[in-house]
């Protein structure tokens, strides 16, 4: 893809995202329709929803050519080579709920399977995280550069619950919560993965680890931590699969590794694809 078309893709995401954090505003706080997907600790409201096809019909509109992944409406379409825009219209909807600030929503541009593109525009903390594959990644304008830490015991991490309240995904947690906890500075989750990807990026947190994952979550904060000079794998170490739901990113590759050789549970999971 080009740069100028690059550059148009970027516009038009960015100006849908500060719109949808509109919509947020707007609508945190008041009574909203609630309903639970996999579990009571998995939620989608009405405004997600309306993000959703808000974005997606905007997008269309825009580029019709390109195809479309999203989190709370029919659009599935599987990964290909082709232009596709992966949406999370609101990434934090427990959080959001809540009226915790840790909310934001994340687009993401993939070709050839690779994200080429970011935004991650997180309305109540005023953050806007963007990136574009080979340009860099800035946070409201201003380039980001990710943390130096190479030690384990110098870390400070993230790591979420999850959704899924099953046997297998609460062991796997507490196990790896068990193992990491006391070897590094700090453990921390907001439940938002996009913006601990992107804490990740602005030099917040050094590493972040969740099983669980879809490719919405995850897509647009991998280029922006990437393009902060992070590196994103998948928890044994592999190459990052976006459609795998397991992720492990941190600010370096030493420490990636560190952390994935210390991770005692490695769910296999149904792939998004």
């Amino acid at each position: 893809m080009n740069p100028q078309t690059l550059n148009e893709c970027e516009r038009v995401a960015i100006n849908l995202a500060l719109n949808a954090g509109q919509m947020m505003q707007t609508s945190s706080g008041k009574k909203l329709q609630i309903d639970e997907k996999i579990s009571y600790a998995d939620l989608v409201t009405e405004t997600d929803k309306a993000i959703e096809v808000y974005v997606f019909e905007e997008l269309r509109k825009h580029f019709p050519t390109h195809r479309f992944i999203g989190e709370e409406t029919s659009e599935k379409a599987p990964l290909t080579d082709e232009p596709t825009w992966i949406v999370d219209p609101i990434d934090g909807t427990m959080n959001f709920v809540h009226t915790f600030p840790f909310v934001c929503i994340s687009i993401a541009l993939i070709y050839n399977k690779e994200p080429i593109l970011g935004v991650v525009y997180s309305p109540f903390l005023d953050k806007l995280y963007t990136a574009k594959k080979g340009f860099g990644a800035y946070c409201n304008g201003v380039p980001l550069k990710v943390r130096e830490c190479e030690s384990l015991q110098k870390a400070l991490l993230i790591f979420e619950l999850g959704n899924a309240r099953d046997e297998e995904k609460i062991n796997s947690v507490f196990a790896n919560f068990q193992k990491l906890a006391f070897k590094c500075s700090g453990m921390r989750s907001t439940g938002s993965a996009a913006l601990n990807i992107c804490a990740i990026a602005n030099g917040y947190a050094d590493g972040y680890y969740e099983f669980g994952l879809h490719c919405w979550d995850l897509a647009a904060g991998v280029i922006i931590l990437t393009e902060a000079g992070g590196c994103a794998m998948d928890t044994e170490g592999g190459s990052l699969d976006l459609m795998s739901r397991r992720l492990l990113v941190a600010c370096n590759e030493s420490l990636a590794k560190t952390i994935s050789k210390e991770l005692v549970s490695h769910l296999k999971l149904e792939r998004d694809d």
